[in-house]
């Protein structure tokens, strides 16, 4: 695409047509500066089909706001859409609503309440809390949820594949399966999530992390076409770069050929006093050639080279060859733990793609509209209740309990505060039934989690580094329960309603059911 029809892609018409034909309808009736505000959050966590997450990691914030900054309508864009017709041939759009978009079609008048990126997040939660005029709040929540909903996701997937790892180096290696462009946010969503570093060049320039990854198959096979062999192929990469020098040994046969070269390539490197880094493994059993590979390694003076794992890794599928290997590596005299302690994980196919669960389930829904200076809560009804939205103006708190361990994320109206509570009681959102009460006192810490960004389109936060991020996943994941940080069958984290609210909630949809 030539850069001007990129920006118009990427642009503001990044949005869908409804989100367009909307606008011109509020403006119609007059009410496309009337303030709304919209909630972003998702219904379910993520599921594998074999496995469900029982938490996912809040990412893609800082991305959305950097489009939200260049984001407006040009020219070429209102002429765009002044070129489209009804299926009589008439104006789509009217001149009116069009000078209205180029005069005042940018996001200077949203305001914005978010969860931190790199957070733990939990279903029904705001996560992104939108207030502005009506017309721009609404084209904004389609390139809000694609910006976020995605890079959520891949954050999801990085810190199952982290914690299942054991806390091992992980790399990103998946940018050629990525979805085209989506291989960036993908990049930058896992090194939020978990990766330690990612192979994707570009992305680690914008990010501040140098690139990793190791030599390509071809390499060898090239070698080997012109009348050379896989240990010429290794000497060259070595004498390239014997600083970094870690060897894909499988191109051949892992443990004949690939291994037997590559020691004899280290000892080479060794006497020139230089350290080898690693063996890659990308195909066969990789528990058992892991085993064998660090058996040799270990017989040959190399204790400390690490084991690159490769080749459609995920939570799962890593979860097994670590449980073989601790089954199987004592019978060949290899110690488990110290082999495990020497595993990296390039990780890529299965996190890109978020294998398993193409997509989050995050949704944007209007709660609340104002009128003569007050917030009127909003509604909407679903024969599903799962898909009613939570009402009005809301601010978020997660609740700790005596072991540190975060026992709830609370959701009330925004002039509640749980420390203001005698007692605080815990409605589900949906069934009526079940319901804690604990006095305040009882709970050693609540925190806020809802911090506000813009301020009628002004940033107001300052955006943490991807370092931060990082920090606040781990500490986060730490202070889970150990059941709701289990691979398979988590346990259920409780979110939960304020009294208020919940009633607030039934009385809105016994309104809304209610006869005339």
């Amino acid at each position: 695409m030539k850069n001007s029809q990129q920006d118009t892609a990427e642009g503001i018409l990044f949005t869908d047509m409804y989100q367009l034909t909307m606008a011109q309808l509020y403006y119609r009736v007059g009410l496309h500066e009337r303030l709304v505000q919209f909630d972003h959050y998702f219904r379910n966590y993520p599921d594998y089909g074999s496995h469900k997450a029982g938490y996912c990691i809040n990412a893609g914030l800082e991305w959305l706001l950097d489009w939200m900054k260049q984001a407006h309508f040009r020219e070429q864009d209102v002429a765009y859409l002044r070129s489209l017709k009804s299926r009589t041939g008439s104006p789509l759009f009217g001149d009116d609503f069009l000078d209205w978009l180029r005069s005042h079609g940018d996001f200077s008048g949203i305001s914005m309440w978010a969860i931190p990126e790199g957070r733990v997040i939990h279903p029904n939660v705001p996560l992104t809390i939108i207030q502005g005029p009506l017309a721009m709040a609404q084209i904004l929540e389609t390139s809000l949820l694609n910006h976020l909903n995605f890079q959520i996701l891949i954050a999801t997937k990085a810190a199952r594949i982290r914690e299942i790892g054991r806390g091992q180096v992980m790399l990103e290696f998946g940018l050629r399966r990525a979805h085209g462009k989506g291989g960036n946010a993908g990049a930058r969503a896992a090194l939020i999530g978990g990766a330690d570093f990612t192979s994707n060049v570009g992305i680690s320039a914008v990010l501040g992390y140098p690139p990793k990854g190791t030599h390509a198959h071809s390499m060898v096979q090239l070698f080997i076409s012109l009348g050379m062999s896989e240990l010429d192929a290794f000497r060259a990469y070595a004498d390239n770069y014997p600083d970094d020098c870690t060897l894909l040994v499988d191109t051949i046969d892992t443990l004949k050929s690939g291994i037997p070269n590559a020691i004899q390539v280290f000892e080479e490197l060794r006497m020139k006093g230089y350290r080898p880094v690693g063996v890659r493994l990308d195909s066969g059993d990789l528990a058992y050639l892991s085993i064998q590979s660090a058996k040799l390694l270990d017989a040959a003076g190399f204790p400390d080279v690490s084991i690159v794992l490769s080749n459609n890794l995920d939570e799962l599928v890593i979860w097994q060859i670590i449980t073989q290997i601790t089954q199987e590596a004592p019978r060949y005299d290899v110690d488990p733990d110290r082999l495990i302690s020497r595993l990296v994980y390039g990780v890529g196919t299965r996190l890109i793609t978020s294998w398993g669960e193409p997509a989050l389930g995050g949704v944007y829904k209007l709660v609340a509209v104002e009128n003569q200076g007050q917030w009127i809560p909003a509604i909407k009804i679903s024969e599903s209740p799962s898909k009613t939205p939570n009402p009005g103006n809301k601010r978020v708190w997660r609740l700790y309990d005596q072991r540190g361990k975060a026992s709830a994320d609370l959701i009330g109206l925004e002039d509640e505060s749980p420390r203001q509570m005698q007692q605080i009681i815990l409605r589900h959102p949906t069934d009526h039934t079940k319901v804690r009460s604990h006095a305040a006192e009882d709970i050693p810490e609540i925190e806020p989690l809802l911090v506000e960004v813009l301020r009628e389109g002004k940033l107001v936060y300052e955006l943490p580094t991807i370092d931060k991020m990082r920090s606040c996943r781990q500490a986060d994941v730490e202070r889970l329960d150990p059941g709701v940080r289990r691979i398979m069958y988590p346990h259920i984290y409780h979110v939960s309603l304020t009294q208020r609210l919940w009633d607030l909630k039934q009385k809105l949809i016994e309104t809304a059911l209610s006869p005339e």
